[in-house]
């Protein structure tokens, strides 16, 4: 499996977003590629400290009960429910939230585990080094297939 930490895997991904354009459709789901791209931003945003989710007790406790299906299975599903707070409604410059995604993917690379801040994440429980690496891959590569990149 391809890992966000490992440079020429992640040079991967940038290269997939750099090739998104504001004709880029989405194959499913409601969102455009500037909300996409946003969305992911926010993601990622959690792993560093810098976005809290508010999830409630009953969430948490299906999260650590879906945790190992969803991380460790084989993909994610088209049109899963998401926290409130990655619903993305308004719209961006999509080069501005381009740039934003990947100077946030980069740092995976360029710092490596270090990145990641939260060992114990709102939803997903408690989360190694190797969960949080295939939970991002995932959910980007997730939704860059969604625009076919």
């Amino acid at each position: 499996m391809s890992s966000i930490f490992n440079k020429a895997d992640n040079v991967a991904i940038l290269n997939r977003i750099n090739s998104l354009t504001s004709e880029s459709k989405a194959q499913w789901g409601k969102m455009t590629a500037d909300q996409m791209c946003k969305h992911c931003s926010l993601a990622i945003a959690v792993a560093f400290g810098e976005q809290d989710l508010r999830i409630n007790f009953l969430m948490r406790l299906l999260g650590k009960m879906l945790k190992k299906k969803v991380i460790h299975g084989n993909h994610l599903k088209k049109e899963s429910p998401t926290a409130k707070e990655f619903i993305v409604t308004k719209h961006y410059d999509l080069e501005k939230v381009k740039s934003e995604l990947i100077a946030h993917f980069s740092r995976f690379a360029t710092e490596g585990e270090s990145a990641i801040q939260v060992k114990k994440h709102p939803f997903w429980g408690t989360m190694t080094n190797e969960e949080w690496d295939l939970l991002m891959w995932k959910h980007l590569d997730h939704h860059l297939k969604q625009f076919g990149v």
